[in-house]
C-alpha cells in the first residue's frame, strides 16, 4: 500500500474530483487506487493490492469477498470519492473464472451502493485506449503510462494496483471530456474515446487546464 498524502486526509478543497479505481480479481490480488484532480493537476492519493492468504481462503469460503468489501468500505469512508470506476468482466474468460470474478465485482458494487458512491464500468480495452492510447497495451506499458500521467516517483507495483489506477484515470478523463462537450452523464464509450485521448495528453502536460469541479 502506497500513500501520497497522510492517512486520514480529505480533499484539499471543493475544487477536487476524486475517483476510486478497482481492478477486481477472481484468484489473484484485487487492485485499488485513488486519484484526484482539480482540472489542472492530477495526483495519486493511495494505491495497493489486496491478496488474501490461501490459508484464510481455505478456512472461509467467503474470505475474499469479505475482505474486498471491508477494504473498499474503509477506503470510501476515509477518502470520500466522488465516483468508483471498475473494470468490467472480460468476455473471453472461461465460465468458472467469469463467475468467480462476477462475485468479486458484485461485492465492489455492493460496497459502493452502501456508501452512495456512483459506479462506472469500463472494459480493459477502453482503459488501455484511454490511458496508453492503444487498446492492446501490455501491463508494463500501462504501468509506465500511469506513472507518467500521475507524475509518480516510482512505477506502481504490483501491476494489479497500476491497473486500478488506470481505471480511475480512464473515468477521470472520460468525465472531463463529457463535461467539456456538455454531454449527459450516460453519454460515454465510443463518443468520448477521442476526447479521452486528448484529455490524457493534456493531463500529462504541466499547466494544462480543465474545468473539473468536485461533486457536491
Amino acid at each position: 500500500m502506497k500513500n501520497a498524502v497522510p492517512t486520514g486526509s480529505s480533499s484539499v478543497s471543493n475544487g477536487f474530483f476524486r475517483v476510486l479505481g478497482v481492478d477486481p480479481a477472481s484468484t489473484g490480488p484485487t487492485g485499488y487506487g485513488i486519484i484526484e484532480s482539480d482540472g489542472r493537476l492530477c495526483r495519486m492519493l493511495r494505491y495497493g493490492a489486496l491478496k488474501v492468504a490461501p490459508k484464510r481462503q481455505k478456512e472461509c469460503i467467503g474470505a475474499v469477498l469479505h475482505d474486498v468489501h471491508a477494504l473498499l468500505c474503509r477506503l470510501m469512508d476515509e477518502f470520500s470519492p466522488d465516483a468508483l470506476a471498475v473494470e468490467s468482466i472480460f468476455t473471453a474468460l472461461n465460465m468458472r473464472t467469469a463467475l468467480r470474478l462476477a462475485e468479486v465485482r458484485g461485492v465492489v458494487l455492493l460496497a459502493a451502493a452502501q456508501r452512495g458512491v456512483a459506479v462506472h464500468s469500463y472494459s480493459p480495452r477502453e482503459v488501455k485506449a484511454s490511458v496508453a492510447g492503444y487498446g492492446q497495451a501490455d501491463k508494463r506499458q500501462m504501468q509506465l503510462m500511469v506513472r507518467a500521467l500521475l507524475q509518480m516517483d516510482e512505477t506502481p507495483e504490483p501491476s494489479d494496483a497500476a491497473d486500478a489506477l488506470a481505471v480511475a484515470l480512464c473515468h477521470l478523463q472520460t468525465e472531463q471530456a463529457r463535461r467539456r462537450c456538455g454531454l449527459p452523464d450516460k453519454m460515454t464509450g465510443v463518443t468520448l474515446r477521442s476526447q479521452s485521448l486528448a484529455a490524457r495528453a493534456a493531463t500529462a502536460r504541466p499547466g494544462a487546464t480543465h474545468n473539473m469541479p468536485r461533486a457536491s
